[in-house]
């Protein structure tokens, strides 16, 4: 129910090792975050058995884009970078139109060949999730998304939980932005909990599996203190109320912009012509 997140961590090697010493097991890398050989480091230097880990992995959309041997190259890199022959969870990162389903049939042959123990998708909406139903053999173990009182997406997450479809949030934190809002800090006085604290449980009460991310070592202890004590149901309810319609079309807004970032179709008519008209972004 909760990872340490390697995005933007530019001393990743050092960061990870923290959050190893720490007592997290779950890593969420990714291609895109163009640091998964200082993770692979990190583990080395950790000196902690493989399967105490779980390593989780994302393909991002120049390599979707380029077709199924690209996507098998890629996974090879990420295999060799982080030092391992098989990764516990391997997602696309984004829905690229018209290429996100081949890339998932590569990921199905991948885990059936035991490189990849779990497969998933990240930042897929209801209708791409419909789309790629209509031919994968494999439901995916996971969509990570991003999710917190500020975007909570509550159709989304209802499907896919209904679905057999696991939750991950990216941004449970918001980035620190969400840490000095009213709410927030009555909360946060309430329990006498840090703010992050009151966002990572508020997760874990929605069953989203939680993915902190910090360069810190005391915050990333802190980051782990959601799992012995509940936040009330009449709190839990104030909180979803955080979500504006602002926010959902800022959501949407970022998913038109990067379901074909880094692609030759970006910006362009012919790529414009693929995007969804319509989508759930509820």
């Amino acid at each position: 129910m909760i990872g340490f997140g390697t995005y933007k961590q530019e001393t990743a090697r050092e960061c990870v090792l923290s959050a190893l010493e720490c007592g997290y097991r779950f890593l969420d890398c990714a291609q895109f975050y163009g640091n998964e050989r200082e993770v692979g480091l990190a583990i080395k230097d950790s000196g902690i058995p493989r399967e105490e880990l779980f390593l989780a992995s994302k393909v991002w959309t120049d390599k979707i884009f380029e077709g199924a041997d690209a996507v098998r190259k890629q996974v090879q890199q990420t295999l060799d970078d982080l030092g391992t022959d098989y990764l516990d969870l391997y997602l696309i990162h984004w829905p690229v139109p018209s290429k996100h389903v081949e890339a998932y049939k590569v990921l199905e042959e991948l885990q059936a060949q035991g490189k990849l123990r779990s497969i998933g998708v990240s930042n897929y909406v209801i209708e791409d999730l419909e789309e790629l139903m209509q031919s994968a053999k494999v439901v995916p173990a996971i969509n990570q998304i991003e999710v917190n009182p500020f975007l909570y997406r509550k159709r989304t997450i209802s499907y896919c939980q209904s679905k057999g479809i696991v939750v991950q949030a990216y941004r449970a934190l918001r980035d620190g932005k969400a840490f000095s809002h009213p709410l927030i800090l009555k909360m946060s006085e309430k329990y006498n909990k840090p703010p992050a604290n009151i966002l990572g449980r508020w997760c874990v009460q929605k069953n989203v599996i939680y993915i902190p991310k910090s360069v810190k070592k005391e915050r990333m202890l802190a980051n782990m203190d959601v799992f012995d004590w509940t936040l009330e149901e009449k709190d839990m309810q104030e909180l979803d109320l955080l979500t504006t319609e602002e926010n959902l079309e800022t959501f949407k807004a970022l998913y038109l912009k990067c379901v074909l970032r880094d692609t030759p179709l970006s910006g362009t008519e012919e790529g414009k012509k693929l995007l969804r008209t319509a989508f759930t972004i509820d």
